[in-house]
């Protein structure tokens, strides 16, 4: 028989606290989806602590209680289901929007380092025809933007802020309207940047002087976003943000970049998102 009962229920409970609470963290992830900001880290934590809770409250409330005793097992479990649950609520209900932003005030500022404008996504004004290359400078812009401090990428308006208008790239479409245009800047996007990074711009259509335009609205990605440029995947950029220009990093800036950007700190930790910066 064990000399130290106490030491070896801590033993076996505490592999199994974890397990659970990390059950807990997935399951609440799943639960909210992409509403849920917070990283499986921090909801792991978060389950952690309402197992202390519910700990807490069986030995507080409840006479007589041991560790392995059912109603002991009951209250903590719910306690943490409870806990985690209500965080990952609050979380999704206040997490940072990137959604709609003031198109108008966003031109009257001009370019910057987290404002970009583009007369066009497909059509080559210079040559009078489609281009592809637009469609990568489209790319690289919107992956520099994920990779840095986020910014707003607005398309049908000239380097001076003047609106010009989507109806060169409508024209090239099958079908000439904002619905199509924005699923096929969501196609290109999955294929240069992937599916994950494909779904964090938020994309509107708004009116500026009676002309439309397209603004895609980039929040800062939780992890890198590289540019693919050959069909077989195997080339790869790293697009940042370097003033007001765009900028594709070589391999030792590219590795120093990542490593300091997306470094781990408790606030990135706890938000899910990379250190500002």
């Amino acid at each position: 028989m064990a000399q130290s009962p106490l030491l070896v229920d801590f033993a076996v409970a505490l592999p199994i606290v974890l397990a659970v609470s990390y059950l807990v963290a997935w399951a609440m992830r799943r639960i909210f989806g992409r509403r849920l900001r917070l990283s499986l880290t921090t909801m792991t934590i978060v389950a952690l602590l309402g197992v202390s809770v519910g700990l807490f409250l069986s030995g507080w409330l409840l006479y007589g209680q041991r560790l392995w005793m059912p109603t002991t097992i009951l209250v903590t479990l719910g306690s943490t289901v409870a806990i985690a649950f209500a965080t990952a609520a609050i979380a999704a209900a206040v997490r940072p929007a990137h959604g709609d932003v003031d198109v108008s005030a966003v031109i009257a500022a001009g370019e910057s380092d987290v404002a970009e404008f583009k007369e066009t996504a497909r059509w080559n004004v210079r040559e009078d025809k489609k281009d592809p290359r637009m469609e990568l400078a489209i790319a690289k812009t919107i992956a520099a933007f994920l990779n840095s401090r986020g910014g707003v990428l607005v398309i049908g308006a000239d380097d001076a802020g003047q609106p010009v208008g989507l109806e060169r790239d409508l024209a090239t479409l099958r079908t000439p309207d904002h619905d199509r245009f924005e699923l096929w800047l969501r196609d290109l996007l999955s294929t240069l940047l992937g599916r994950n990074a494909a779904t964090l711009p938020h994309i509107q259509f708004a009116a500026v002087d009676g002309t439309v335009v397209c603004a895609v609205n980039c929040p800062p990605s939780p992890k890198p976003v590289f540019l693919v440029q050959s069909r077989d995947g195997g080339s790869t950029d790293l697009w940042v943000r370097v003033g007001n220009s765009t900028r594709s990093l070589g391999v030792d800036e590219a590795v120093e970049y990542v490593s300091r950007h997306w470094r781990p700190t408790l606030a990135s930790v706890l938000t899910g998102r990379p250190r500002a910066g």
